[in-house]
C-alpha cells in the first residue's frame, strides 16, 4: 500500500506539469491564431507581391529553427508571434487570389471551417482518450520526407513544360493526412508529458494547422473551379 501511496504522490507533479503544458499550449496557441488573423488582414490591405509573400515564410521558417533553439529563454515567446506573424502576412496575396474568384469568399470560409472541425474533432479525440500515439512519429518524418520529394518535383514540372492538376490535387490531399496526423501526434505527446515546452508544442500545432489550412484551400479551391 505505501508503494501505491509513493507512485500517486510522486506522479502528482508529473500531471499538474503536464496540465499547465496543455493550458499554456492551447492559450498562446489561441493569441497567435489571433494575431496571424491580424497580420493575414494587414496584407490583405497591402496586397504585396508573391514574392515577398514567399520571403516572409521563408524568414518564418528560419525563425522556427531560432525558435527551437531558445525555447527555454525570455526571447522564445517573442520570437512565436514574430514566427505566427509572418506567416500570417505570407496568406494576404493567396487569401486576395481566391477572393478574386466570384466565390472566392465562400471557398476561404469552407477551408476555415474544415480547419477549424478538423482540428477541434482530432484535439478532442486525444485530449478526452489519452491514447499514445507516439509510435506514429516514424511514419510521420517519413511521411513529410516524402512530401518534401513530391514538392520538388511539382516544383521542376513546370519548366519541363508539364502541368497535371490532379498531382497538385494529391499533394494537397495527403499533406491533409499529413497534418491531422501531426494534430494527433503532437496532442497526444502534450497530453501524456512527452512534451514539456509549451513554447515548442504551440509551434509544432500551429505549423500543422496553417499548412491543414492552405491545402484544405486549395482543394476546395479545385472542387469549386468551374
Amino acid at each position: 500500500m505505501r508503494n501505491i501511496d509513493t507512485m500517486t504522490v510522486r506522479s502528482e507533479p508529473s500531471i499538474l506539469a503536464t496540465n499547465k503544458v496543455i493550458r499554456n499550449t492551447y492559450m498562446l496557441l489561441a493569441m497567435t491564431l489571433v494575431f496571424s488573423a491580424v497580420t493575414a488582414g494587414i496584407s490583405m490591405i497591402m496586397n504585396p507581391p508573391m514574392i515577398l509573400a514567399i520571403g516572409a515564410l521563408i524568414v518564418g521558417m528560419i525563425l522556427s529553427f531560432v525558435i527551437a533553439k531558445k525555447q527555454n529563454s525570455a526571447a522564445a515567446l517573442p520570437l512565436v508571434f514574430a514566427f505566427t506573424g509572418l506567416f500570417g502576412f505570407a496568406l494576404g496575396p493567396i487569401l486576395n487570389n481566391y477572393l478574386a474568384m466570384a466565390n472566392g469568399g465562400q471557398i476561404i470560409m469552407t477551408a476555415m471551417g474544415m480547419t477549424a472541425a478538423t482540428f477541434l474533432g482530432l484535439s478532442a479525440y486525444v485530449l478526452t482518450s489519452k491514447k499514445d500515439f507516439s509510435f506514429m512519429g516514424g511514419f510521420l518524418a517519413a511521411g513529410m520526407m516524402m512530401a518534401l520529394v513530391a514538392m520538388v518535383i511539382l516544383l521542376v514540372l513546370p519548366f519541363f513544360g508539364i502541368h497535371i492538376p490532379a498531382l497538385n490535387l494529391a499533394f494537397s490531399a495527403v499533406i491533409v493526412l499529413l497534418m491531422s496526423g501531426f494534430i494527433i501526434y503532437d496532442t497526444s505527446n502534450i497530453v501524456n508529458g512527452t512534451y514539456t515546452n509549451y513554447i515548442m508544442a504551440t509551434v509544432g500545432l500551429y505549423t500543422s494547422i496553417f499548412n491543414l489550412f492552405i491545402h484544405l484551400l486549395s482543394l476546395v479551391g479545385f472542387l469549386n473551379d468551374d
